[in-house]
């Protein structure tokens, strides 16, 4: 699957998908409207295990078109723009396919909205991340206020949008941001190697996981140890559970087959 501002290649059960908007990746509108095509496809493509999202050329994403929020001279427009990326990201987030951010270079404003929409994201080493809408008169819209202060704690997420300072791989990874930093170079092949370990586990498993810890975050400690009993019940019925177990007890590696 292939336009020209959002790519997608599949290896194996691995898609990786290239956001390509030269020269700064820029989510518009256009931009917003690809990726949640190729997301639904990716969604229902069952030869699709786990997703790799990236940017073209030496970065991944500088922000959103500032031209684009120039124009928006009404509350109703910016809240309609707000609510387009709001919905992208979601879908994103929501997929019961483990998706991995491979971040280089420039990863800011709406960027790292995708980034922190993603279930695990790795870094380079000169990767700089940050929420400068501040800068602009703005605050960010797609979901920035809501997943920075869950992933680095409310405190630094209110220095960082009030601010808009931008911050290193090293910090974003001691502050949760980055799951791993990794040379320049080497970003997009540690995500897509470790999109293919997770691909290689048992399918089922994978979703149910994803399901438990992204209802688990919204929801009451209780209710989410209701679903989590609930879905490990599920999982003790599949073909997948039983070839995970047999092959523990035999020594050997499992070879799941999603059912």
């Amino acid at each position: 699957m292939e336009n020209e501002i959002v790519k997608s290649s599949r290896d194996g059960h691995v898609a990786t998908v290239t956001l390509n908007n030269p020269p700064a990746n820029l989510l518009t509108f256009e931009l917003l409207s690809e990726l949640e095509k190729v997301l639904d496809l990716l969604a229902g493509d069952d030869e699709v295990k786990a997703v790799v999202i990236t940017g073209s050329g030496s970065l991944f994403v500088a922000g959103a078109d500032v031209k684009v929020i120039a124009s928006i001279s009404s509350s109703e427009e910016g809240e309609s723009l707000a609510k387009r990326g709001q919905a992208v990201f979601d879908k994103l987030e929501q997929m019961q396919k483990p998706v991995i951010a491979a971040i280089m270079g420039f990863c800011l404003g709406g960027g790292l909205e995708l980034a922190m929409a993603c279930h695990i994201r790795i870094g380079g080493e000169r990767v700089r991340l940050g929420q400068p809408e501040i800068n602009l008169g703005i605050i960010p819209g797609f979901g920035g206020t809501q997943r920075l202060p869950r992933l680095t704690g409310q405190a630094k997420a209110i220095e960082l949008i009030l601010t808009g300072d931008m911050i290193n791989a090293e910090e974003a990874k001691r502050l949760g941001l980055l799951n791993k930093v990794v040379p320049e170079g080497a970003v997009l092949k540690e995500a897509q190697g470790l999109a293919k370990k997770i691909a290689a586990k048992g399918k089922k498993a994978v979703e149910a996981s994803l399901m438990a810890i992204q209802y688990g975050m919204e929801h009451p400690l209780p209710s989410g140890l209701t679903l989590e009993a609930e879905l490990f019940g599920k999982i003790c019925e599949t073909e997948d559970k039983k070839e995970g177990v047999k092959a523990f007890l035999e020594k050997r590696q499992a070879k799941f087959q999603g059912r």
